[in-house]
């Protein structure tokens, strides 16, 4: 019986052209990354249920991937990285604090597909485990940004505040702290659904345009009011929203204290050079676990807004707790990659890129493969990454797959090149669009476009040189 080939709702392949520029984003975040001192953890895709369940939220436990194995114990696939990095924390107690780890693997969750937004889908996180909020806090911060300017994302923008900000916010408007997590839940979905669906959802609850029913909280106009008023505070300088903050939580005892933490962060990353115009302190900003005790992170990318945030994270100081009962303090965040790539891709940032291959080795005599295969070791030997040609066809269809891989340099040679001890190099990208005017055939085979004779000893010295001025 034949089977129809297909994926389950919210999977995707990933073909060369995505491989390759993910690749290449993985790479540039863990230099950044390697830079601040983090360094890579491993953890497995499968963790027992009990230690995903009730961490982060009623979204977070609706959205597990539950499994078994054979000895049939509950287990589930794990829906972030942080989790798992609490339990590794607890479980090995060696592990020196400060604690500063990176982690880039797959993840799974049972949502929605959304454009940008998949069931399994990988998360390059840090975390800085064992530190106190402060300076922790501003260098997840600081990470964020020079990753994002690495990559070349274009325009972005870091927004932050605190879990803390939004207790003062619960003791304002007098909601019990027992709803807290469902309020910061909903207002998570804001930049997403919009105030009036947050207004409904916050009090009588409504009907989505799916046709599920949305349980409403039940909160009073009043309460809702005060939220609205908090929601308002917008201002690009963050000193400003700060200012605004003290006049509204006035009445709130200990507000000052918990302003005085972001205020600091602030101050650090103004002293930093990452100043308003790149870190805005958003006060609408909620993150929807329910693990979050401090400072919130996310950046979206401006040209791309409809992806929503491709980074995401916060401070969980009592997460490691629910297994060794020690509280300790930790802070990260986690950059969702397949995310960034689709709202790169969107913009025509990713590259087209369908090959890791610099130079195409042809073989333009069967009688000289030997020669050509030499060649083709010895570039790949000395670092060029190299591709020869292995099937049939005459030479005019491997250049057209040089050309059609944008592979940028082919190399010839014939029976003429091996007798002189020359070869011939031929530059790709020239050889494809200088003769794009000449519509004879043997004028254009005559031009010989983007092609030069180099003796066959210099041939490694000279395309090495060609590829490091990026010609």
């Amino acid at each position: 019986m034949k089977i129809k080939p297909r994926l389950s709702r919210g999977l995707r392949d990933l073909l060369p052209q995505t491989m390759l520029a993910r690749q290449r984003v993985i790479d540039t975040v863990r230099r950044v990354y390697e830079t601040y001192g983090f360094a890579p953890l491993e953890t497995p895709a499968i963790e027992y249920l009990d230690v995903l369940s009730g961490s982060a939220g009623e979204e977070a436990q609706h959205s597990i991937f539950r499994v078994t194995n054979p000895e049939d114990e509950d287990l589930g696939l794990r829906f972030d990285l942080t989790v798992p990095l609490a339990r590794v924390v607890s479980q090995h107690r060696q592990i020196p604090f400060p604690f500063k780890r990176y982690q880039v693997s797959q993840v799974w969750r049972a949502d929605k597909p959304d454009p940008g937004r998949f069931r399994q889908f990988t998360q390059f996180d840090i975390d800085t485990v064992g530190a106190p909020c402060g300076t922790a806090d501003t260098e997840i911060l600081a990470a964020i940004c020079d990753c994002l300017e690495a990559i070349g994302a274009g325009p972005y923008s870091v927004r932050f505040s605190s879990r803390e900000i939004l207790n003062l916010l619960l003791q304002h408007a007098g909601i019990p702290a027992d709803l807290g997590k469902d309020v910061f839940r909903v207002l998570d979905k804001l930049e997403k659904v919009g105030w009036k669906r947050v207004r409904s959802e916050l009090t009588t609850g409504y009907v989505d345009p799916s046709g599920d029913p949305i349980r409403g909280l039940g909160l009073q106009d009043a309460q809702v009011g005060a939220i609205e008023e908090f929601l308002e505070i917008s201002n690009p300088d963050r000193r400003a929203v700060v200012g605004r903050l003290r006049d509204l939580f006035s009445d709130v005892d200990g507000s000052g204290a918990r302003l005085d933490t972001v205020e600091s962060i602030s101050e650090d990353l103004e002293t930093l050079g990452y100043g308003s115009d790149r870190v805005v302190l958003d006060v609408s900003i909620a993150r929807g676990l329910a693990y979050y005790t401090g400072p919130v992170f996310e950046a979206v990318l401006e040209d791309a807004p409809q992806f929503g945030s491709v980074f995401g994270g916060g401070r969980y100081d009592g997460l490691v707790a629910r297994f060794g009962g020690q509280r300790i303090p930790a802070t990260g965040a986690s950059l969702g990659v397949d995310r960034l790539l689709a709202a790169m891709e969107h913009l025509g940032r990713c590259g087209s890129e369908q090959t890791p291959a610099q130079v195409l080795v042809t073989v333009m005599d069967k009688n000289l493969r030997g020669e050509c295969l030499e060649l083709a070791f010895e570039l790949r030997r000395a670092g060029v990454r190299t591709e020869i040609h292995s099937g049939s066809g005459r030479l005019g269809k491997q250049l057209k797959r040089a050309d059609r891989l944008k592979i940028p340099y082919a190399i010839l040679i014939g029976e003429d090149e091996l007798a002189r001890g020359v070869v011939t190099l031929k530059q790709m990208s020239v050889a494809s669009s200088a003769g794009t005017h000449l519509t004879d055939h043997r004028a254009w085979k005559a031009a010989r476009f983007g092609q030069i004779e180099i003796p066959r000893s210099e041939t490694v010295t000279r395309l090495r040189e060609l590829l490091q001025a990026g010609g």
